[in-house]
């Protein structure tokens, strides 16, 4: 695996990205998606490229109309935001506005007149939300190449990740009908005027004295509704039955619970548990084209012009195979698509870690071991991430196998709930949230990854963190980790269970820890595993995509202006 930058360039062209998480804030805000975009950025940057960035649908002001306006440069990118979208980011926030997110001229006009002011040589978009879905027909029409990467099912779902109130997978949305009870919102109009107050107040006054404005604020508006502002109740006390086995196990069969220690979660301290799926949904999702295809209302006409737009894109670049094949089956043109595998610095620097440590060439635990099987969670507690699915798994473990395990769980967001959840379980260990330079360091600290997710994954870069630090995987085999699993030899790269599936999870973990599957080496993991790309291989080939892209639209111009001369 090469991690060389490629030369510096010889022909610069200026890439203008479309977002709308703010590029700095990389992974902490956007996730994955930022993450790829702004080390994109980075990348395309060192080469000698021209990289200007637009954030859209996050910035907003008491300022009269949209208007876009320049940032402070971050790592050598030109940084602008479009200011007062009437479309709102995250996407969440903007369901009850679907028809001005399928047309905006306001916007799409101003987005043209910044892509002509920067010089643009061709359009990356990583995301529309904030922006509208006549923009990239636009574009194009102007004669700027447009590729798109769809990090997520935005383009076909304004949840973005095929999940019915973030629960369970949307594989009939019924024309659009479901989309209406998807998920609760505020009016547009009027978190656009709370967001512009906001804004404009913390652009006056500075971050600290907005943010105690917002606090005397919200202070005041508990007086005029007549609340009272109370301490919150003290948790649940520790409930110890001794260490008599016996006493345990008569109070857990009398109170039917399956921990008899430990602290109680409140209801809705943690998200409810999702439904199991039958272990096709993939292939059944594929297969449901005439389902996708259905327009019965506002919703069905979004999704078709989601996909009319991909359609109208140069290219466009999933990074699985799985989700370019879902918006095949919802009419996207084959020839359209192109699968491009992500790479990122801290996966290069995980590798190597890998590569260095002194057990590259062996396996890291055999039942023999006498320490326990150290395995991973890492990511949120956002529902999509499965955390309910891994704390229910450790619940029905059986006890030996339990016993035997070590949990190490490094979760965003606030994981309050299921540390009171899983408190009865000394095995399981809570570390907070994580960033990359401390994730590569972790790479000696456990032996197996878990990867519970309950959304069609697209590629996930945590399933990828694990690969490349040469660890063994275990996830839900929706979306396009599956494309990643491997059996070669006699030997698996991981362990695939049906997503929502605790009992399942269950039995992969019992399979390893009484012996049944063999943990590879890390050295056996990178060989047999596919598609692991390093960072530079990523750019030289994201770079190679806009060099084919700009000649090919430079050719149909010269066609058309042929074309047009007079004979």
């Amino acid at each position: 695996m090469s991690t060389l930058m490629p030369p510096k360039t010889d022909r610069p062209r200026t890439v203008a990205m479309l977002g709308w998480a703010s590029l700095h804030r990389q992974a902490e805000e956007g996730s994955g998606y930022n993450l790829n975009a702004s080390e994109l950025a980075i990348g395309l940057t060192s080469l000698g490229h021209n990289v200007r960035y637009l954030g859209s649908g996050l910035c907003y002001s008491i300022r009269p109309g949209p208007f876009v306006r320049e940032t402070k440069a971050w790592k050598g990118v030109r940084c602008f935001e479009l200011v007062n979208s009437p479309n709102l980011a995250p996407s969440a926030f903007n369901i009850r506005n679907v028809n001005t997110e399928r047309r905006c001229e306001k916007t799409t006009r101003l987005v043209l007149q910044w892509l002509r002011a920067v010089g643009a040589d061709i359009v990356h978009a990583h995301s529309l939300e904030g922006l509208s879905l006549d923009l990239i027909p636009a574009i194009e029409s102007a004669g700027i190449p447009v590729i798109c990467t769809t990090h997520n099912y935005w383009f076909a779902c304004p949840q973005v990740d095929l999940l019915h109130n973030e629960h369970e997978v949307c594989t009939d949305y019924d024309g659009g009908r479901r989309c209406e009870s998807c998920l609760e919102a505020p009016s547009p109009r009027a978190l656009r005027f709370k967001r512009g107050v906001r804004h404009t107040v913390k652009r006056l006054t500075g971050p600290m004295i907005s943010a105690q404005v917002r606090t005397t604020g919200s202070a005041i508006a508990s007086v005029l509704r007549r609340e009272l502002v109370v301490e919150p109740p003290p948790i649940d006390e520790l409930r110890f039955l001794g260490y008599d086995n016996g006493a345990v196990e008569a109070a857990r069969a009398a109170e039917g619970e399956t921990s008899t220690y430990g602290v109680r979660a409140a209801p809705g301290e943690v998200p409810k548990a999702p439904p199991a799926l039958p272990s096709d949904t993939n292939n059944r999702v594929l297969a449901a084209s005439d389902v996708h295809l259905q327009v019965l209302n506002d919703f069905g006409k979004r999704r078709q012009d989601g996909i009319a737009a991909l359609n109208a894109a140069t290219l466009v670049t999933p990074p699985s195979d799985f989700l370019g094949r879902v918006h095949e089956s919802m009419g996207l043109a084959p020839a359209k698509r192109r699968t491009v595998r992500l790479g990122q610095p801290h996966f290069d620097r995980m590798h190597r870690a890998a590569i260095e440590l002194p057990g590259y060439d062996h396996t890291p635990w055999t039942p023999d071991t006498p320490s326990p099987l150290r395995l991973a969670f890492f990511g949120t507690v956002r529902p999509n991430k499965g955390l309910r699915v891994l704390a229910d798994t450790i619940v029905r473990l059986p006890d030996d196998v339990r016993r035997r395990c070590q949990f190490h769980i490094r979760a965003a967001g606030g994981d309050w709930g299921f540390r009171k959840m899983l408190s009865g379980f000394p095995q399981v260990q809570f570390a907070g949230a994580y960033d990359l330079i401390q994730r590569a360091a972790s790479v000696p600290e456990y032996d197996i990854g878990i990867l519970p997710h309950i959304w069609m994954e697209n590629s996930p870069l945590v399933l990828l963190e694990h690969l490349h630090a040469g660890k063994m995987v275990i996830t839900s085999n929706l979306g396009g980790p599956p494309e990643w699993i491997v059996e070669r030899d006699g030997t698996r790269n991981g362990l695939l269970f049906p997503s929502g599936d605790p009992n399942k999870l269950a039995e992969c973990i019992t399979t390893i820890v009484r012996g049944d599957v063999e943990i590879p080496s890390p050295h056996r993991i990178h060989e047999i595993t596919p598609s692991l790309t390093s960072y530079p291989a990523h750019i030289d080939e994201v770079v190679g995509i806009y060099e084919e892209a700009i000649i090919a639209k430079a050719a149909v111009s010269r066609a058309v202006d042929e074309a047009l001369q007079p004979a």
